[in-house]
């Protein structure tokens, strides 16, 4: 039996649904590693969370609550009215995503 890919943004792919940690950490994790592999570069302005939602296939507040634990580990900022940047770079003392 041949089993179908999901339409569309073949990123939701990534995300494990059997893995004993919540969506919106294994969301967190797939960002912080855009940072860190440069793919999101330093400065750079995040879609804004709905847009992240739409673009990952995940609910808003997956998106937001994903984006509150990367203001948490310090990764990025937001500024009202402006968006949420890039501020930082993951490294291995940026704390692990809460379970």
């Amino acid at each position: 039996m041949q089993v179908e890919e999901p339409q569309g943004n073949p990123a939701v792919n990534r995300f494990v649904p059997g893995k004993l940690d919540y969506l919106y950490n294994q969301f967190a994790d797939l960002l912080a590693g855009k940072v860190a592999s440069g793919e999101l570069t330093m400065h750079s302005k995040l879609p804004g969370e709905a847009d992240l939602a739409r673009q990952y296939g995940v609910s808003l507040g997956t998106a937001r609550k994903a984006t509150s634990l990367l203001r948490q580990r310090g990764i990025v900022t937001t500024l009202r009215s402006k968006g949420t940047f890039v501020v930082a770079r993951p490294t291995d003392s940026t704390p692990p995503a809460a379970t």
